[in-house]
């Protein structure tokens, strides 16, 4: 039987879904399986590893037993970003797995940045001091888990962890390696200078290889657990932030990509380095290149928590509301009749790289509707993509003139045409309802050889657009007045956040 499916495995946060993609990039069969979430202390966010490849096994054989494993020509992955734990060699995990939400490790991350220098380590990782990189939580681990960082013989992120699990091989591609904070972003390589001031030993951690590379079989114990073939080739991939891009069709310069998901993540392509705290830099499951990349940590979530706890709204039994204020907002004029929403609910990113950032709401008054207040968070989140993408062009000199929109979010018609009039450019919504999982059959399709390229991948297996929007000139002009109001109002409210987070800190229990 011909060999005429790839399979991308996209193992989130919540959960692992596997997809088998044929050559025109048509989701053909799928399989998913959930994972836990553990929050044992405020701060920390963790997994049993053991999950992880649990639920990639079931989401395969879900697979496998739709279309039979003699189909599969490859499989790829797709991982949660700057989520690890540490293991024996063979592949037991001494500990849980730290997330991606897990927060413990503010204290090492601002010594680290003093001692270490915060601008030496940004240039070489391609990520300001920030406490998602798995490398402060690492350094976290030596002090106040000594006998476990010890016996620690990998430390490995979840692209790594599965790849050992398929294959037997501790190996990871350079686009999953690089969130982890430890990656020399211009020489593809584990930083031994970033290795040597953490006290990392460069031994523990996965070889690294490219996106579209061969990373090895599949075993016969992993069949066993899959449905896969023994000898399945398995394709480096990467994160899921950059395996999306690719899925959303973002692999040359001008182009970039709206994940309109929980979080709000925008990315654009270019072939050349460059770091700046308007972004953080990653590896792009491309041939070559980087995604200049920013992040609003509250997308749909800011949309369900104002629908649940100023609305009183049940946002997952009662989908359709979000139907009726859309209408609603529609009807409000541009600036939401002078409501404005900072969407820091979680915390800024980029461009302040504050933890302790707080969201606001201004501007309300006796006749403010909910409506105006729903158009002015769509409006505040579409503000924040199109002030830091001219940032990133001011900052690397790489013009972005088009954006592709993916992620549940992207169904919204009046937030698309937000983001295109805020930003007076172009957004095209997606066909790519899968994009991560997409982006990883993407380099599993050039690592088995369908196409010489994974751009020529990309071209092939990507559909056009569903729909554009275009920017309205007299829309953009009125955005252009209300983005310069936007964007000075954080830095007038900084002292004054700083202020209630201490307040707030200090109140009794």
């Amino acid at each position: 039987m011909t060999k005429d499916l790839v399979i991308g495995i996209d193992s989130s946060t919540s959960a692992t879904k596997a997809i088998a993609w044929d050559r025109s990039g048509r989701a053909v069969a799928e399989g998913r399986k959930a994972i836990g979430l553990a929050n044992p202390q405020p701060g920390y966010f963790e997994q049993n590893p053991d999950e992880w490849w649990d639920s990639t096994a079931a989401a395969l054989r879900g697979i496998t037993n739709q279309v039979g494993s003699e189909r599969i020509a490859a499989v790829a992955i797709s991982n949660q970003r700057e989520t690890f734990s540490a293991f024996t060699e063979d592949g037991i995990a001494i500990r849980p797995g730290m997330t991606w939400l897990d927060e413990r490790a503010r204290p090492q991350m601002v010594r680290f940045g003093k001692s270490f220098g915060a601008e030496r380590v940004h240039a070489i990782s391609g990520k300001p001091l920030d406490v998602l990189p798995c490398l402060y939580r690492m350094i976290w681990m030596a002090e106040q888990e000594p006998e476990i960082f010890a016996r620690t013989a990998r430390f490995a992120e979840v692209h790594g962890y599965l790849t050992h699990c398929l294959t037997g091989r501790w190996r990871t591609s350079t686009a999953s390696a690089d969130p982890t904070g430890l990656l020399d972003m211009t020489r593809d390589v584990w930083s031994a200078e970033i290795l040597d001031a953490a006290g990392i030993a460069i031994e523990k951690l996965p070889t690294l290889l490219p996106p579209g590379a061969r990373m090895g079989e599949v075993t016969h114990a992993a069949a066993a657990f899959t449905g896969l073939s023994a000898g399945t080739p398995v394709v480096a991939g990467g994160g899921d932030g950059q395996c999306a891009s690719t899925g959303a069709g973002v692999t040359s310069p001008g182009s970039a990509y709206i994940n309109l998901g929980t979080a709000v993540v925008s990315g654009s392509y270019s072939r050349d380095y460059a770091y700046d705290r308007a972004f953080r830099t990653e590896k792009a499951v491309c041939d070559d290149g980087y995604i200049y990349e920013q992040v609003i940590r509250t997308g749909t979530f800011l949309v369900d928590w104002m629908a649940r706890e100023m609305f009183g709204i049940d946002a997952t039994a009662q989908r359709s509301v979000f139907k009726a204020l859309e209408a609603e907002a529609a009807t409000c004029p541009i600036g939401a009749g002078g409501v404005v929403v900072l969407p820091y609910w979680l915390g800024c990113m980029t461009p302040y790289w504050d933890p302790y950032a707080r969201g606001v709401i201004a501007g309300l008054s006796g006749s403010t509707r909910r409506g105006a207040i729903y158009r002015a968070l769509l409006e505040g989140i579409a503000l924040e993509v199109a002030a830091q993408s001219e940032r990133i062009e001011a900052a690397t000199g790489a013009a972005i003139r088009q954006f592709s929109a993916i992620g549940g979010g992207s169904d919204s018609d009046l937030w698309l045409q937000i983001f295109a009039d805020t930003s007076g450019r172009p957004v095209f919504r997606s066909t790519a309802r899968e994009a991560s999982s997409l982006g990883a059959a993407i380099a599993a399709a050039k690592g088995v050889g369908w196409y010489g390229t994974i751009a020529e991948a990309t071209a092939a297996m990507t559909n056009p657009p569903a729909k554009q929007f275009q920017p309205e000139p007299k829309n953009v002009a009125r955005y252009a007045e209300l983005r310069a109001i936007h964007a000075d109002l954080w830095p007038r409210l900084i002292d004054w956040n700083a202020r209630l987070a201490s307040f707030a800190e200090g109140a009794p229990s």
